[in-house]
């Protein structure tokens, strides 16, 4: 498991007082940051470089959460296939789980434009972080 905090920003609220739904996409698009370095230590964005692309992502909303609170983002390996794997996401603030959601995650070859097998090293280091029951 991953752990990261993000402390809410006032442009995160929305008219009803809450952080916007649309703001928990991109904090757990920035916890898959150490997964992301797995595959690309150095985060390079070149094609050459890069070999992941998102397939999937949904999100669950549990609870509000609220700009005067820290929020803990947990970030999960849920399952390890051939050529992708799912990450889940869990949102945490004051001891409620507020939001939860998972990612399938597709290793990629963009310039030959197809998915390609993840390798074995990789794999092992992914399993590192499975969730556990």
């Amino acid at each position: 498991m991953f752990s990261m905090t993000v402390s809410p920003r006032f442009g995160d609220v929305d008219g009803l007082g809450h952080i916007n739904n649309v703001i928990l996409a991109v904090w757990f698009e920035s916890a898959r940051k150490p997964l992301f370095r797995i595959f690309c230590p150095t985060l390079s964005l070149s094609h050459e470089d890069w070999s992941l692309i998102m397939a999937h992502t949904d999100y669950d909303f549990t609870d509000q959460i609220f700009f005067q609170y820290d929020v803990e983002i947990r970030t999960f390996v849920e399952r390890i296939g051939t050529k992708s794997f799912t990450v889940s996401h869990e949102a945490w603030q004051e001891g409620r789980l507020c939001t939860k959601g998972t990612a399938v995650i597709v290793h990629y070859d963009f310039i030959k434009g197809e998915s390609i097998p993840i390798p074995e090293d990789k794999k092992k280091l992914l399993e590192e972080h499975l969730r556990t029951p």
